[in-house]
């Protein structure tokens, strides 16, 4: 979804599998070993579950300083910083214009964001039946905040937390690591 265009929820595709892994080969071979980690998260990165059609690929790194460092070879890679993105735990990267639509989160490895991404994706990877629930409210809140991302993402909140709940308990009681970065 482009500024102003309507929020769509599409079914699930393995193209965007796809994408993450072309997407992922450039950036590991601009970032080297700046990136800890490259990883699908999001929607898309979860077989089955219906998304925007948008990828979303964290990068795990050790510092976001110098900050150049990090907007030069991204910028190289087609991703523009957002400087203005109000999340202070990360630095939020967008496709340039007329690209394809990927969101870009750097966030510091072994941190507590970067490690919620990852435990959300796997908890929801294995627990199919919290797919449609969570379908359903995206649906909905995408036919009520047609072209307010901010509205949509805000609405998604408490379900965020019931499932990052659960998913705590799961990954106690699975002993949950961290898994191999994906590209």
């Amino acid at each position: 979804m482009r500024e102003g265009e309507n929020i769509v929820i599409s079914e699930w595709s393995n193209n965007w599998s796809h994408a993450f892994h072309r997407k992922a080969g450039v950036l590991r071979k601009e970032l080297g070993e700046l990136a800890a980690r490259i990883d699908h998260i999001g929607s898309t990165s979860i077989v089955g579950l219906a998304a925007k059609p948008i990828i979303d690929i964290q990068i795990s790194v050790a510092t976001f300083e110098p900050m150049e460092v990090l907007t030069a070879a991204l910028g190289r890679c087609g991703y523009v910083w957002r400087s203005a993105n109000p999340e202070l735990t990360k630095r939020y990267f967008r496709e340039a214009p007329e690209s394809e639509r990927t969101h870009i989160h750097v966030r510091l490895a072994g941190s507590w964001h970067e490690q919620w991404a990852l435990l959300f994706r796997d908890y929801m990877r294995g627990h199919a039946a919290e797919h449609a629930p969570y379908v359903e409210l995206k649906r909905a809140l995408a036919e009520r905040h047609r072209n307010d991302r901010v509205a949509y993402t805000d609405g998604k909140d408490d379900f965020f937390w019931s499932v990052i709940r659960r998913a705590d308990r799961w990954a106690a009681a699975t002993g949950w690591q961290t898994p191999a970065s994906d590209a």
